[in-house]
Protein backbone atom coordinates (compact mmCIF):
# COMPACT_ATOMS: atom_id res chain seq x y z
CA UNK A 1 0.00 0.00 0.00
CA UNK A 2 1.15 3.88 -0.82
CA UNK A 3 0.57 6.05 1.42
CA UNK A 4 -1.63 9.29 0.32
CA UNK A 5 -2.50 12.21 2.32
CA UNK A 6 -5.13 14.88 3.20
CA UNK A 7 -7.92 13.63 0.36
CA UNK A 8 -11.47 14.11 1.47
CA UNK A 9 -12.70 11.71 4.09
CA UNK A 10 -14.91 10.04 1.72
CA UNK A 11 -12.09 9.06 -0.65
CA UNK A 12 -11.92 5.82 -1.39
CA UNK A 13 -8.36 6.47 -2.26
CA UNK A 14 -7.36 7.81 1.21
CA UNK A 15 -5.06 5.07 2.01
CA UNK A 16 -3.12 4.61 -1.23
CA UNK A 17 -3.07 1.97 -3.83
CA UNK A 18 -4.26 -1.27 -2.82
CA UNK A 19 -2.62 -3.23 -5.88
CA UNK A 20 -3.05 -6.71 -4.79
CA UNK A 21 -6.72 -5.34 -5.17
CA UNK A 22 -6.01 -3.88 -8.15
CA UNK A 23 -4.43 -6.39 -9.63
CA UNK A 24 -6.71 -9.03 -8.71
CA UNK A 25 -9.72 -6.83 -10.68
CA UNK A 26 -6.94 -5.81 -13.37
CA UNK A 27 -4.22 -8.52 -14.03
CA UNK A 28 -2.81 -6.80 -16.85
CA UNK A 29 -1.67 -4.37 -14.19
CA UNK A 30 0.24 -6.60 -13.03
CA UNK A 31 3.15 -6.45 -15.35
CA UNK A 32 3.66 -2.56 -14.87
CA UNK A 33 3.87 -2.90 -11.18
CA UNK A 34 7.76 -2.27 -9.46
CA UNK A 35 9.37 -1.97 -6.65
CA UNK A 36 10.27 1.38 -5.36
CA UNK A 37 13.43 2.41 -2.97
CA UNK A 38 11.22 1.05 0.06
CA UNK A 39 9.87 -1.96 -1.40
CA UNK A 40 6.10 -0.39 -1.93
CA UNK A 41 4.60 -1.80 -5.29
CA UNK A 42 3.70 0.90 -7.43
CA UNK A 43 4.16 2.10 -11.00
CA UNK A 44 6.30 4.11 -13.01
CA UNK A 45 4.38 7.53 -13.46
CA UNK A 46 6.67 8.62 -16.10
CA UNK A 47 5.09 5.50 -18.25
CA UNK A 48 1.98 6.36 -19.83
CA UNK A 49 0.87 2.96 -20.88
CA UNK A 50 1.03 2.43 -16.89
CA UNK A 51 -0.41 5.53 -16.02
CA UNK A 52 -3.62 4.32 -18.18
CA UNK A 53 -3.75 0.79 -17.00
CA UNK A 54 -3.53 1.86 -13.79
CA UNK A 55 -6.46 4.43 -13.82
CA UNK A 56 -8.83 1.43 -15.98
CA UNK A 57 -7.87 -1.09 -12.93
CA UNK A 58 -9.19 2.04 -10.30
CA UNK A 59 -11.88 2.63 -12.11
CA UNK A 60 -13.10 -0.67 -12.36
CA UNK A 61 -12.28 -1.64 -8.56
CA UNK A 62 -13.69 1.29 -7.04
CA UNK A 63 -16.24 2.68 -9.69
CA UNK A 64 -17.89 -0.09 -11.74
CA UNK A 65 -16.72 0.96 -14.86
CA UNK A 66 -16.37 -2.60 -16.98
CA UNK A 67 -14.82 -0.76 -19.79
CA UNK A 68 -12.46 2.21 -19.96
CA UNK A 69 -10.03 3.57 -22.69
CA UNK A 70 -9.41 6.69 -23.81
CA UNK A 71 -7.34 7.59 -27.38
CA UNK A 72 -3.51 8.16 -27.75
CA UNK A 73 -2.44 11.71 -26.57
CA UNK A 74 -5.73 12.64 -24.57
CA UNK A 75 -5.52 13.51 -20.62
CA UNK A 76 -5.30 10.53 -18.13
CA UNK A 77 -6.66 12.02 -15.49
CA UNK A 78 -5.22 11.29 -12.24
CA UNK A 79 -8.07 9.68 -10.68
CA UNK A 80 -7.75 10.49 -6.28
CA UNK A 81 -7.67 14.17 -6.71
CA UNK A 82 -10.32 14.40 -9.34
CA UNK A 83 -12.74 12.16 -6.96
CA UNK A 84 -11.86 14.95 -4.36
CA UNK A 85 -13.65 17.28 -6.28
CA UNK A 86 -16.87 15.41 -6.42
CA UNK A 87 -16.72 15.11 -2.83
CA UNK A 88 -16.27 18.43 -1.92
CA UNK A 89 -19.09 19.31 -4.51
CA UNK A 90 -21.54 17.04 -2.39
CA UNK A 91 -20.30 18.39 0.75
CA UNK A 92 -21.20 21.77 -0.97
CA UNK A 93 -24.88 20.64 -2.16
CA UNK A 94 -25.39 19.26 1.92
CA UNK A 95 -24.98 22.73 3.20
CA UNK A 96 -27.96 23.99 1.73
CA UNK A 97 -29.60 20.51 2.35
CA UNK A 98 -29.09 20.19 6.58
CA UNK A 99 -25.62 18.64 5.74
CA UNK A 100 -27.56 15.72 4.32
CA UNK A 101 -25.65 14.97 0.72
CA UNK A 102 -28.16 15.02 -1.94
CA UNK A 103 -27.96 11.66 -4.26
CA UNK A 104 -29.95 9.90 -7.06
CA UNK A 105 -30.62 11.16 -10.63
CA UNK A 106 -32.49 14.55 -9.79
CA UNK A 107 -29.09 15.77 -9.22
CA UNK A 108 -28.25 17.99 -12.47
CA UNK A 109 -24.40 18.14 -13.02
CA UNK A 110 -22.94 20.09 -16.08
CA UNK A 111 -19.01 18.82 -17.14
CA UNK A 112 -17.78 21.33 -18.48
CA UNK A 113 -14.71 19.94 -20.94
CA UNK A 114 -15.88 16.86 -19.73
CA UNK A 115 -12.74 14.96 -22.17
CA UNK A 116 -12.07 11.76 -23.31
CA UNK A 117 -12.09 10.02 -20.40
CA UNK A 118 -15.44 10.85 -18.53
CA UNK A 119 -13.79 11.01 -15.57
CA UNK A 120 -16.11 13.11 -13.61
CA UNK A 121 -19.67 11.75 -14.57
CA UNK A 122 -17.86 8.16 -14.59
CA UNK A 123 -17.13 8.63 -10.86
CA UNK A 124 -19.81 10.94 -9.69
CA UNK A 125 -22.44 8.81 -11.09
CA UNK A 126 -20.65 5.59 -9.07
CA UNK A 127 -20.70 7.58 -5.68
CA UNK A 128 -23.99 9.91 -5.74
CA UNK A 129 -25.97 8.50 -8.57
CA UNK A 130 -26.10 12.12 -9.88
CA UNK A 131 -26.79 12.56 -13.82
CA UNK A 132 -24.58 14.63 -15.45
CA UNK A 133 -24.37 16.71 -19.36
CA UNK A 134 -20.76 16.25 -20.59
CA UNK A 135 -20.01 19.32 -22.65
CA UNK A 136 -17.10 19.40 -25.05
CA UNK A 137 -15.28 21.58 -28.46
CA UNK A 138 -13.53 17.99 -29.31
CA UNK A 139 -15.53 15.01 -31.29
CA UNK A 140 -12.43 12.94 -30.83
CA UNK A 141 -13.18 13.88 -26.84
CA UNK A 142 -16.61 13.11 -27.28
CA UNK A 143 -16.76 9.87 -29.20
CA UNK A 144 -14.44 8.54 -27.06
CA UNK A 145 -16.94 9.87 -23.70
CA UNK A 146 -19.58 7.89 -25.86
CA UNK A 147 -18.03 4.87 -25.71
CA UNK A 148 -17.53 5.12 -22.28
CA UNK A 149 -21.56 5.86 -21.76
CA UNK A 150 -22.20 3.05 -23.86
CA UNK A 151 -20.10 0.25 -21.97
CA UNK A 152 -21.18 1.09 -18.65
CA UNK A 153 -24.33 1.53 -18.92
CA UNK A 154 -24.11 5.23 -17.89
CA UNK A 155 -26.90 8.27 -17.21
CA UNK A 156 -25.14 10.99 -18.96
CA UNK A 157 -26.10 13.63 -21.87
CA UNK A 158 -23.17 14.82 -24.15
CA UNK A 159 -23.25 18.02 -26.08
CA UNK A 160 -20.79 19.56 -28.57
CA UNK A 161 -19.70 23.16 -27.76
CA UNK A 162 -19.80 24.57 -31.05
CA UNK A 163 -18.34 27.80 -30.35
CA UNK A 164 -15.29 27.47 -28.61
CA UNK A 165 -15.32 30.87 -26.97
CA UNK A 166 -18.83 30.34 -25.24
CA UNK A 167 -18.89 28.26 -22.44
CA UNK A 168 -22.58 28.06 -20.89
CA UNK A 169 -23.71 29.46 -23.95
CA UNK A 170 -25.54 26.75 -26.70
CA UNK A 171 -25.02 24.16 -24.27
CA UNK A 172 -27.65 25.47 -21.46
CA UNK A 173 -31.21 25.31 -23.24
CA UNK A 174 -34.77 27.51 -21.78
CA UNK A 175 -36.13 25.02 -19.79
CA UNK A 176 -32.33 23.30 -17.91
CA UNK A 177 -31.75 23.51 -14.71
CA UNK A 178 -28.44 22.27 -13.10
CA UNK A 179 -27.75 21.83 -9.34
CA UNK A 180 -23.90 22.60 -10.07
CA UNK A 181 -21.70 22.86 -12.93
CA UNK A 182 -18.27 21.95 -13.07
CA UNK A 183 -14.69 22.56 -15.01
CA UNK A 184 -10.78 21.85 -15.01
CA UNK A 185 -10.12 24.74 -17.23
CA UNK A 186 -7.03 24.64 -19.54
CA UNK A 187 -3.98 25.48 -17.74
CA UNK A 188 -1.96 27.38 -19.27
CA UNK A 189 -1.67 30.33 -22.09
CA UNK A 190 0.16 29.01 -24.94
CA UNK A 191 1.69 25.53 -26.11
CA UNK A 192 5.52 26.81 -25.11
CA UNK A 193 4.40 27.86 -21.67
CA UNK A 194 2.84 23.86 -20.90
CA UNK A 195 5.40 22.32 -22.61
CA UNK A 196 8.18 24.57 -20.23
CA UNK A 197 5.43 23.59 -17.24
CA UNK A 198 6.16 19.85 -17.70
CA UNK A 199 9.68 20.49 -17.78
CA UNK A 200 9.49 22.32 -14.11
CA UNK A 201 7.44 19.17 -13.22
CA UNK A 202 9.81 16.18 -13.76
CA UNK A 203 12.69 18.45 -12.68
CA UNK A 204 11.01 19.41 -9.43
CA UNK A 205 10.33 15.65 -8.95
CA UNK A 206 13.92 14.96 -9.43
CA UNK A 207 13.70 13.21 -13.06
CA UNK A 208 15.51 15.67 -14.89
CA UNK A 209 14.86 17.38 -18.00
CA UNK A 210 12.13 14.77 -19.73
CA UNK A 211 9.28 16.53 -21.82
CA UNK A 212 6.46 13.66 -21.58
CA UNK A 213 3.41 14.32 -20.35
CA UNK A 214 2.77 11.19 -18.54
CA UNK A 215 -0.87 11.88 -17.87
CA UNK A 216 -1.44 13.45 -21.62
CA UNK A 217 -3.31 16.12 -22.90
CA UNK A 218 -4.56 17.63 -26.05
CA UNK A 219 -4.28 21.47 -26.98
CA UNK A 220 -7.77 22.39 -25.41
CA UNK A 221 -7.13 20.43 -22.45
CA UNK A 222 -3.72 21.96 -21.46
CA UNK A 223 -4.23 25.85 -22.48
CA UNK A 224 -6.13 28.66 -23.81
CA UNK A 225 -5.41 32.45 -25.27
CA UNK A 226 -5.00 33.96 -21.78
CA UNK A 227 -4.45 30.58 -19.46
CA UNK A 228 -6.74 29.65 -16.92
CA UNK A 229 -7.48 33.20 -15.44
CA UNK A 230 -9.06 33.99 -18.89
CA UNK A 231 -10.99 30.85 -19.08
CA UNK A 232 -12.83 31.50 -15.85
CA UNK A 233 -13.41 35.22 -16.05
CA UNK A 234 -15.37 34.32 -19.53
CA UNK A 235 -17.17 31.79 -17.32
CA UNK A 236 -18.27 34.17 -14.53
CA UNK A 237 -19.60 36.53 -17.08
CA UNK A 238 -21.83 33.83 -18.87
CA UNK A 239 -22.88 32.45 -15.74
CA UNK A 240 -24.69 35.64 -15.21
CA UNK A 241 -27.24 34.97 -18.06
CA UNK A 242 -28.10 31.73 -16.63
CA UNK A 243 -28.12 32.64 -12.99
CA UNK A 244 -31.56 31.44 -12.01
CA UNK A 245 -30.97 28.09 -14.35
CA UNK A 246 -28.00 27.03 -11.99
CA UNK A 247 -27.65 26.78 -7.91
CA UNK A 248 -23.92 26.82 -7.77
CA UNK A 249 -21.33 27.48 -10.27
CA UNK A 250 -17.98 26.16 -9.98
CA UNK A 251 -14.21 25.54 -11.21
CA UNK A 252 -11.02 24.23 -10.41
CA UNK A 253 -8.29 27.04 -9.95
CA UNK A 254 -5.03 25.78 -9.91
CA UNK A 255 -3.18 28.68 -9.78
CA UNK A 256 -3.75 30.17 -6.29
CA UNK A 257 -2.70 33.53 -7.07
CA UNK A 258 -5.83 33.98 -9.62
CA UNK A 259 -8.25 33.94 -6.46
CA UNK A 260 -7.55 37.22 -5.61
CA UNK A 261 -8.84 38.75 -9.03
CA UNK A 262 -11.54 36.47 -9.81
CA UNK A 263 -12.60 37.62 -6.30
CA UNK A 264 -12.88 41.08 -7.48
CA UNK A 265 -14.54 39.98 -10.65
CA UNK A 266 -17.08 37.70 -8.79
CA UNK A 267 -18.18 41.12 -6.80
CA UNK A 268 -18.65 42.80 -9.60
CA UNK A 269 -20.92 40.06 -11.20
CA UNK A 270 -23.58 40.78 -7.83
CA UNK A 271 -23.49 36.89 -7.22
CA UNK A 272 -25.15 35.60 -3.53
CA UNK A 273 -22.35 34.11 -2.37
CA UNK A 274 -18.61 32.97 -3.06
CA UNK A 275 -17.06 30.04 -1.54
CA UNK A 276 -13.05 29.08 -2.00
CA UNK A 277 -12.64 25.26 -1.39
CA UNK A 278 -9.02 24.18 -0.81
CA UNK A 279 -8.24 20.36 -1.65
CA UNK A 280 -4.89 18.61 -0.52
CA UNK A 281 -3.59 15.62 -2.32
CA UNK A 282 -0.10 14.25 -0.52
CA UNK A 283 2.10 18.29 -0.88
CA UNK A 284 -0.26 18.98 -3.68
CA UNK A 285 -2.92 21.60 -2.34
CA UNK A 286 -5.52 22.40 -5.39
CA UNK A 287 -8.89 24.30 -4.99
CA UNK A 288 -12.27 25.12 -6.82
CA UNK A 289 -14.04 28.63 -6.61
CA UNK A 290 -18.11 27.82 -6.42
CA UNK A 291 -20.53 30.74 -6.64
CA UNK A 292 -24.12 30.97 -6.67
CA UNK A 293 -26.77 33.88 -7.38
CA UNK A 294 -29.43 32.26 -5.62
CA UNK A 295 -29.84 33.35 -2.03
CA UNK A 296 -29.47 31.31 1.10
CA UNK A 297 -33.39 31.10 1.81
CA UNK A 298 -33.98 29.76 -1.52
CA UNK A 299 -31.16 27.11 -2.12
CA UNK A 300 -33.17 24.53 -0.32
CA UNK A 301 -35.71 24.93 -3.00
CA UNK A 302 -33.55 25.02 -5.94
CA UNK A 303 -32.95 20.94 -4.14
CA UNK A 304 -36.09 19.54 -4.04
Amino acid sequence: MTTKTKLHPRNQHLDGYDFVRLVAQTPELEAFTIRNPRGQTTIDFQDVSAVRMLNRALLKTHYNADFWDIPSGYLCPPIPGRVDYIHYLADLLAGGKNQEIPRGQDIKVLDIGTGASLVYPLTGQSEYGWSFTGVDIDEVALESAFNIIKNNDLNVILKKQDEPRNIFRGVIDTGDAFHLTMCNPPFHSSEEQANKGTRRKWANLGKGRSTKLNFGGQNAELWCPGGEIKFIVRMVEESREFADQCLWFTSLVSKKDNLDPLGRILATAKVADVQIVEMAQGQKTSRFVAWTYIKRKHRSQFLK
